[in-house]
C-alpha cells in the first residue's frame, strides 16, 4: 500500500486514527456525543465485546467489563495504555468462552475494511462469547463516508448488513440511518447504516 493507503494493521494506521479523532475542533465541539448517546440507547449497560475496537474511541464509553478486540497490535497497545481491556484477535480467540458471557457485541466500521466475502467468517468466532439474546450492533458508513477512506473495500448497505446478520444466524430487529436521514449519506461523511440484531 502507499503512504496514503496504510495497512490497517500498521502503526501508521493507528497514528491516522489518533490524528482523526484528536483534532482540536472535534474535541471542542464533542462531535462524538450524538454517536455515544445512540450506542448508549442501543446497548445500555450491557457488557460489550467491541470487535474492531481500533484505538478505543467507543470502547472507553461502554459498560464496565467490556472488552475490545482488534487485529492492529499498535491500536490494542494504545487501548491498554488508556486503561482499557483490549486484545489482539489471536490473544482473544485463544481464550475459551467463559462466564459471564458478553451481553452485547459491537462491530462499528469494521466489515467495510475486510476482503470481499470474509465478513461472516471474521465475525462468526465471536458469537461463541455471547450470551443468549445478546444484542449485536453492526455499523457501516454510507456513500460519502465509504469513499472517504482508501482502506474501505466492500460497501455494505442495509440489505447487505441484514444478509450478513442472517448468515451469522442473528435475528435482525431494526435498521436505520444515523444521525441524518438516508439521503444525507451521499454528502455527509459521518452518516451511518445501523443494524440491530440479536443472538437467538
Amino acid at each position: 500500500m502507499t503512504d496514503e493507503e496504510p495497512d490497517t494493521a500498521s502503526a501508521a494506521y493507528t497514528e491516522r486514527l489518533v490524528g482523526r479523532s484528536g483534532a482540536g475542533w472535534k474535541r471542542l465541539l464533542d462531535v462524538q456525543a450524538p454517536y455515544r448517546r445512540n450506542l448508549q440507547r442501543l446497548l445500555g449497560d450491557r457488557r460489550t465485546l467491541d470487535v474492531g475496537c481500533g484505538i478505543g474511541r467507543l470502547l472507553r464509553h461502554r459498560a464496565p467489563g467490556s472488552v475490545g478486540v482488534d487485529h492492529n497490535p499498535h491500536s490494542v497497545a494504545m487501548c491498554r495504555r488508556a486503561g482499557l481491556t483490549a486484545y489482539t484477535v489471536e490473544e482473544f480467540l485463544a481464550r475459551p468462552p467463559a462466564e459471564p458471557l458478553f451481553e452485547a457485541m459491537l462491530a462499528a466500521h469494521l466489515v467495510e475494511h475486510l476482503p470481499p466475502g470474509e465478513a461472516a467468517g471474521v465475525l462468526k468466532p465471536y458469537l461463541a462469547y455471547l450470551a443468549p439474546r445478546a444484542v449485536v450492533v453492526l455499523i457501516c458508513p454510507q456513500e460519502r463516508g465509504f469513499a472517504s477512506d482508501p482502506t474501505h473495500t466492500v460497501y455494505f448497505d442495509q440489505a447487505a448488513l441484514a444478509a450478513l446478520a442472517e448468515e451469522l444466524g442473528l435475528v435482525v430487529e431494526r435498521q436505520y440511518s444515523f444521525p441524518l436521514p438516508r439521503f444525507a449519506g451521499r454528502f455527509f461523511t459521518h452518516n451511518e447504516f445501523v443494524t440491530v440484531a440479536r443472538n437467538p
